[in-house]
């Protein structure tokens, strides 16, 4: 294996966080970062609502996320990673965030929380 290929692998994972992540239950609109503006939506749907650790008095709009399922009950990951942008604050949020439908599809089964790792892209 290239010796460059393992710094990079060894780099990317020292740079992410842990945290955990839902999937919405409510309606996407209005956002606190672009109210009503239809326009936010990424292609794909791939989105997120941050908590008060990531929000960042508003600066986290707009980021761009790198996501991975980690673990969870019931083995829900698929393996996948995706790139999200952060389009939400999740006031009293029950976790570190909360994945769009889709978003959360690509990376897990439907069925509760899960653990992710993710880093800013």
């Amino acid at each position: 294996m290239n010796i460059f290929l393992i710094l990079k692998i060894l780099t990317s994972s020292a740079l992410a966080d842990i945290g955990t992540a839902v999937s919405y239950d409510l309606l996407y609109t209005p956002t606190r970062c672009y109210q009503n503006d239809p326009g936010q939506f990424p292609s794909g749907n791939l989105f997120i609502s941050v908590s008060e650790g990531l929000w960042d008095n508003g600066a986290a709009c707009g980021r761009r996320c790198r996501l991975k399922c980690i673990s969870g009950q019931n083995k829900p990951c698929v393996g996948s990673t995706i790139d999200v942008r952060v389009l939400d604050y999740c006031e009293a949020c029950p976790a570190t965030m909360k994945l769009s439908n889709d978003a959360f599809a690509q990376i897990a089964s439907p069925g509760g929380g899960i653990n992710v790792e993710y880093m800013q892209i």
